[in-house]
């Protein structure tokens, strides 16, 4: 007979304890503790794909170029090329931002094709999810729908049905019977995504799982869960905007790194296919403050308008806001301006924006906001057929990017004149007809500005 025992887990972080406790010692967050009953007993051999014969390198035999388009191109592009049989993906962001709208899209997709899909819903009824499908225009025979939370009958279902794709919304909302306590906790989320990862492998049947999210943004549950899963995907964008960006963070079969962009609309998520364009399609000008940069998002090259106000505090301590871009950044920006340039900035507010709501996490985009904070400061505005690209040191020097010819020819594309880059990238021969002149330090950049 199987032991139970009585554990408290932190909702949070996944630490564990014999009592409970106050405040987390791994997480520091408070009240997050919760009794948990575990039955202790043998752990049975569901390793997937497990044998107990070593096998040479040399005779394995290697599953590559195997992907299956979903027939969503910019889903495919995260992927890596499409669905891997056998692969879990795991798709995260904020309530309402999309996560089910995209799977019930590619499950749509896949049945399309003349294959079954099995779309499992744990939050909602199945009327509920006609009159989803109803509106994004979803009618197929072939796209199953089960409203289940146990994952052992789940599975089940999985064997009846044979589908091709997989999905599971939520995995915060599953529980398996091997466990007592409530679904949604760190033991279920574990165990649950587990078994279905086991069984995905056994049966090459390729799944999707949604994930929600804690305040922080990250995925609700352990952090192990991520570690298990094929494919870690988050949706961005602000509730303001139509538009969404589909990030990977991680992805054993493909690139990492890369983002698909989607403008929601009242029938689901429809691609964009040009999204520098959809993104400087209000740019103003002849306003003080707007820069274009070229950022690279995996294998993609975008421009962004960077817009940037300076204005006069009224307070003993100016503001520093950043929307899309790191606010530690900006502030060493600043303290650039100041030193190198001799801006007078402490008395200064300065708000910083990347219009769209898209986030910049790479440093290529300092330079278009160095030339931003510059142009509002003085009242100046910067050519709006320049773009500029280029990492700044503490020193005021401009650093090397990497992908300067695809950032340079998506400006060409998109109707730019002239471009602005680190003078270590000019070492490259770029094959186009824009301009492009190279800086070597931020007080040239601004002169040229």
């Amino acid at each position: 007979m199987a032991k139970a025992r009585t554990i408290f887990s932190c909702q949070n972080c996944g630490a564990q304890s014999p009592r409970w406790i106050g405040r987390c010692p791994e997480c520091s967050q408070w009240n997050t503790y919760a009794e948990e009953i575990e039955a202790v007993e043998a752990r049975r051999d569901t390793a997937p794909g497990s044998n107990s014969v070593a096998i040479p390198l040399t005779e394995i035999a290697a599953d590559e170029g195997h992907h299956v388009p979903t027939g969503i191109a910019e889903l495919d592009r995260v992927l890596g090329g499409g669905t891997i049989p056998g692969g879990v993906a795991l798709i995260g962001g904020d309530p309402g931002i999309g996560k089910s709208t995209i799977i019930m899209q590619a499950l749509a997709r896949v049945a399309g094709s003349g294959q079954n899909a099995l779309y499992v819903s744990g939050e909602e009824s199945a009327s509920q999810i006609k009159l989803r499908a109803e509106r994004m225009g979803i009618s197929d025979a072939r796209f199953a729908v089960l409203t289940e939370n146990c994952v052992e009958r789940i599975i089940e279902q999985i064997r009846d049905t044979k589908p091709a794709v997989v999905a599971i919304d939520s995995i915060q909302t599953m529980y398996t019977n091997d466990l007592q306590s409530a679904p949604g906790t760190i033991g279920q989320v574990r165990e649950s995504a587990a078994k279905i990862l086991a069984h995905a492998k056994k049966s090459n049947t390729a799944s999707f799982l949604v994930g929600h999210v804690t305040k922080d943004g990250a995925i609700a549950g352990p952090k192990v869960l991520e570690h298990m899963v094929d494919t870690v995907l988050y949706f961005e964008g602000e509730r303001g905007h139509s538009f969404r960006i589909l990030r990977t963070m991680k992805n054993r079969f493909g690139s990492t790194n890369e983002i698909g962009v989607f403008e929601m609309t009242g029938h689901g998520l429809k691609e964009v296919s040009d999204p520098s364009g959809i993104f400087l399609a209000e740019k103003s000008k002849s306003a003080a403050g707007s820069v274009v940069a070229a950022s690279l998002e995996g294998s993609r090259p975008l421009l962004l308008e960077v817009q940037a106000l300076v204005s006069s505090s009224g307070f003993g301590t100016p503001r520093r806001t950043a929307i899309g871009i790191d606010a530690g950044r900006l502030a060493l920006l600043i303290a650039v301006l100041e030193k190198i340039e001799g801006l007078e900035l402490r008395d200064q507010d300065v708000f910083l924006n990347v219009a769209g709501g898209v986030k910049i996490t790479e440093p290529s985009a300092d330079l278009a906001v160095v030339a931003a904070i510059d142009s509002s400061f003085r009242n100046k505005p910067v050519d709006h057929e320049t773009v500029v690209i280029g990492e700044v040191g503490l020193a005021g020097e401009i650093r090397a990017v990497m992908g300067a010819d695809m950032r340079i020819k998506e400006a060409e594309k998109m109707g730019f004149r002239k471009v602005i880059i680190p003078k270590s990238n000019l070492k490259g021969k770029f094959s186009t007809k824009i301009e492009v002149f190279g800086a070597a330090t931020v007080t040239e950049c601004l002169r040229m500005l």
